[in-house]
């Protein structure tokens, strides 16, 4: 007689797995020449390839530079774009003028006419009482 395999009914125990760490498997996608330069280095240091990936990987994170994190990353956006705009009205303006009103000038061009500020979106709402 032959034996059937009970994969289908329900009352069967689930497969067993092997575990073979507590970490999970993640894939590395390598070129050859990487891929040959790892196992190079995992041989000389007596690792596995697995092993060898992590601790490149652990070493690399520790000598590079932290990512910077911008706080508000459309804040400085708009801070730059603004200060670049400063830049060019500054080089429009007659150097004849006084700085008050090359001040005012810039202000007003920046910011935009008070009347208009209850319609601009990138500035806090202020509240009427």
């Amino acid at each position: 007689m032959i034996a059937v395999s009970d994969l289908g009914k329900k009352d069967s125990p689930s497969p067993v797995r092997r575990h073979t760490g507590v970490d999970p498997v993640s894939a590395v996608k390598m070129p050859e020449g990487l891929t040959a330069a790892v196992d190079q280095w995992a041989e000389a240091h007596r690792l596995t390839r697995s092993d060898a990936i992590c601790k490149l990987i652990e070493l690399g994170l520790k000598i590079a530079p932290p990512a910077p994190t911008p706080v508000h990353p459309l804040a400085s956006e708009a801070t730059k774009i603004e200060e670049i705009a400063v830049h060019e009205i500054e080089s429009l303006l007659d150097p004849a003028l006084p700085a008050d009103e090359r001040e005012r000038r810039i202000r007003r061009l920046t910011e935009g006419p008070p009347e208009f500020s209850h319609e601009r979106i990138d500035l806090p709402k202020q509240h009427r009482t």
